[in-house]
């Protein structure tokens, strides 16, 4: 009798990606509505980011107002505000221009186009009931992935929690990866990044939510990133590395949005939300302590990602391959100056203060109960501790 169950599998209508397929955004979107919310931040206004894609707009005679409040990390007001601009100015659909932020608080305001309450009310998986507006994305950094995923993940600043949404109903309807785009990244969001999206396709990887497909993307994305990510962060106006990366980090998108993201996420949310540090940097200094511990639980497969990892394990047992792939995020980590929690300049006594709850809420976002080892709160607290 067949092993095989039944799948589905999200991803977005249509996904551009390769050099110079901005270009193609504004004949995609004339068909989604008459006038965009453009959801982005101060830099891509700067850099002319913004108003490339404005002219791009302008082409197909679709109209716009810029919403370029999304500076940080998005939280429950600033997706208040950008409701409110959306109504205001009978806006019809979404563009996001930017890094995960900005795709974040896209999704975000879309939700609460739609639904009635607030954005906190739908906290968890599949409470959004109303299809958001079309959304556009359109990806500057390599590593989110949100792009191409269901989720995102917005601060609650009354409680300290950053707060994991998940529906069908925010998969944008466009993404676009133009790799030149993020030419321009600076050399610590590249390593960020590329490690948060080297992140999504390991614990898509291992999840115990995965699937055939996933697993297929997944692994694609940790050859791509193990291979192209240090070149990305060396050099990076080298165009070959950032398509690369920005394929991987797309490609690691799909596979977690689909099959979920594992024990990294679960205990990185609540280090951000404390000391608001990064999203993908938050993931990247708990990478090697977390699947260090997680290896027990699924060796085989570890020994599938040092393969993909570029790792020579012939004649190797599965355990010493397994540690071997643990070995090889560490270096890659160490080789493109990821930090340790303390090296971001986090208080070392007030993070002991805090780990217990840290650790509750790890657990409570749902998130580790997909590795393939259970973990503890107390284990928890002690990969907390280790990775400082």
């Amino acid at each position: 009798m067949s092993n095989w169950k039944s799948y589905q599998l999200l991803m977005p209508k249509t996904i551009l990606y390769g050099p110079g397929c901005l270009k193609s955004v504004g004949g995609k979107s004339k068909i989604l509505g008459k006038k965009a919310l453009i959801v982005t931040d101060s830099i891509m206004v700067r850099v002319g980011y913004v108003d490339k894609l404005k002219e791009i707009l302008k082409e197909q005679d679709l109209d716009n107002v810029i919403f370029d409040k999304v500076n940080f990390e998005p939280t429950t007001t600033l997706i208040d505000e950008g409701v409110a601009l959306f109504k205001k100015e009978n806006c019809d659909f979404l563009v996001a221009i930017g890094g995960g932020s900005s795709i974040d608080a896209a999704k975000a305001i879309g939700a609460m186009a739609t639904n009635q309450g607030n954005i906190k009310d739908y906290m968890g998986i599949d409470k959004i009931l109303n299809p958001s507006p079309p959304i556009v994305v359109i990806a500057t950094t390599s590593g989110t992935g949100s792009e191409v995923t269901k989720f995102t993940i917005i601060s609650d600043e009354e409680n300290n929690v950053k707060m994991l949404i998940g529906s069908a109903c925010i998969v944008p309807t466009i993404a676009v990866n133009d790799p030149l785009l993020t030419i321009s990244v600076p050399q610590k969001i590249t390593a960020a990044t590329g490690i948060d999206a080297l992140c999504h396709a390991i614990e898509a990887f291992i999840s115990k939510k995965g699937q055939p497909y996933t697993d297929v993307l997944a692994l694609s994305a940790v050859r791509r990133i193990s291979k192209y990510l240090r070149k990305a962060w060396a050099d990076g106006d080298d165009l070959e590395s950032r398509s690369e990366m920005m394929l991987a980090s797309m490609e690691a998108g799909i596979a977690f949005s689909n099959a979920s993201v594992t024990i990294i996420h679960g205990m990185s949310r609540p280090i951000g939300a404390n000391f608001h540090i990064p999203h993908g940097i938050s993931n990247a200094v708990l990478l090697s302590s977390c699947m260090e511990f997680a290896m027990m639980g699924a060796a085989e497969k570890f020994l599938e990602l040092a393969e993909a990892m570029g790792e020579n394990i012939t004649g190797m047992s599965t355990m010493a391959g397994a540690k071997i792939a643990v070995d090889a995020m560490d270096k890659l980590c160490r080789d493109i100056n990821i930090p340790s929690i303390l090296g971001l300049g986090v208080d070392k006594e007030r993070f002991l203060s805090l780990v217990s709850k840290m650790a509750d809420d790890a657990l409570d976002s749902g998130s580790p109960a997909n590795t393939p080892r259970k973990a503890t709160k107390e284990e928890i607290i002690e990969i907390y501790k280790k990775a400082l």
